[in-house]
């Protein structure tokens, strides 16, 4: 594959802070997941019959006043500015580095955020209550409190037999920003937290993603540059997927135009098949061959829109299927290459107030957190430096 670097030229900012793109980072996911959220499942075409044109900004639930008993999904409230789980455990995976103020592994997984997620009331905006995060997250992130709280399986393996697919990825964006501009260090560490939760390409996925938005964090970083990391990094078929649909992506300025390529790009990777809501037989098994499908979209979506946060973020949402974990993405990477300024204040503001949380605090505990734990590897690496020299005798 020609870099990706060399066939698309996107110019990113080079004078961020680490605080400003950690805050694009989070808010960006948060907002990009709020806008999601309500049309999760859906093709192109019922979002278009549905709202009457693309989404170019919040909207209500899909089924307006009666979203408590519609189905296929009740009771949750998305739409109208409300997070959903891809930004609750974001938010839990940030309170756990706020505790261990290290990196992560599977062990603080099961010693950290289990207890985030049994222990602690949270306001929960789906359910428009305070409840235990447990009570929101689907089946697959339950598996984390089934298997090392109940079944007490060693963290490292507690992943393998659950059902593969984004759960683990769509959270990992805060190993990206401790690791900021060290995407090998970012993916290492991810895929260790993630094998407390998911096996195979939902795992290696975690990995690439947390690369993405470390890559994303480093001066004069680009779209392109975002995804020449991935595709160094990435493995099997999350490589192949990222690959195909980035190729594609790259002859598309515009997500209109782009939504069925990309679709038909990354569809003989996908094991969840045509019917969103009606997975194939193949769904959720372990490969080598096959991705998951929100990554590729993300990273395309990124391409198609030269890094620019409101157009990636709207392009995710109206690819309809999983848009909300696409959106947390694609907002996340193009939030961490254009900082906080990135992501439009007006939808922040509703979010923020819609979900009844504060979107700038996690981003704050996580940039401090980040410059403990770089002082802590630097001290670790000169002592390894020095122990190393005097080894090979030039001490």
């Amino acid at each position: 594959m020609t870099s990706m670097t060399a066939s698309r030229s996107a110019t990113g900012p080079t004078a961020l802070t680490l605080d400003e793109r950690i805050t694009g980072a989070l808010v960006g996911a948060a907002v990009g997941d709020a806008l999601g959220g309500p049309v999760e499942g859906r093709s192109p075409e019922q979002i278009v019959a549905r709202h009457g044109g693309r989404i170019d900004g919040i909207v209500g639930p899909w089924d307006g006043d009666r979203w408590r008993t519609a189905r296929p999904v009740a009771p949750y409230h998305k739409g109208d500015g409300h997070v959903t789980d891809d930004t609750l455990m974001t938010h839990a995976l940030v309170r756990v580095y706020e505790a261990v103020r290290d990196h992560l592994d599977a062990y603080a997984v099961a010693d950290h955020l289990v207890p985030e997620l049994i222990t602690n009331l949270r306001w929960i905006p789906e359910l428009e209550a305070e409840a235990l995060p447990l009570q929101r997250i689907f089946l697959a992130e339950k598996w984390i409190v089934a298997r090392l709280h109940y079944g007490h399986v060693d963290p490292r393996e507690a992943g393998s037999g659950n059902i593969v697919n984004c759960g683990a990825a769509m959270y990992m964006a805060p190993v990206g920003l401790v690791n900021a501009a060290h995407p090998e260090a970012a993916y290492a560490e991810a895929l260790d937290v993630a094998g407390a939760h998911q096996s195979s390409y939902g795992r290696e996925a975690a990995g690439v993603f947390a690369a993405a938005v470390a890559a994303a964090c480093a001066p004069g970083a680009t779209p392109a540059g975002v995804v020449d990391t991935c595709l160094s990094l990435a493995k099997d078929g999350t490589r192949s997927a990222i690959e195909a649909v980035c190729e594609t992506a790259a002859r598309y300025d515009d997500f209109e135009s782009a939504l069925e390529p990309l679709r038909a790009a990354v569809a003989p990777f996908d094991t969840v098949g045509p019917d969103y809501r009606a997975p194939s037989l193949a769904a959720r098994r372990p490969s080598r061959l096959h991705a998951i499908e929100e990554l590729p979209i993300a990273l395309g979506m990124l391409l198609v829109a030269g890094g620019d946060y409101r157009h990636a973020v709207l392009g995710s949402v109206n690819y309809g299927r999983d848009c909300d974990s696409i959106a947390t993405m694609s907002g996340a990477v193009a939030g961490a290459l254009g900082g906080e300024r990135a992501v439009p204040a007006d939808w922040a503001r509703a979010v923020a107030g819609a979900s009844r949380l504060d979107l700038h605090a996690p981003a704050r505990t996580l940039a401090q957190v980040a410059r403990e734990v770089f002082a802590r590897d630097a001290l670790r690496r000169r002592a390894h430096e020095s122990a190393f020299a005097a080894l090979v005798g030039t001490a």
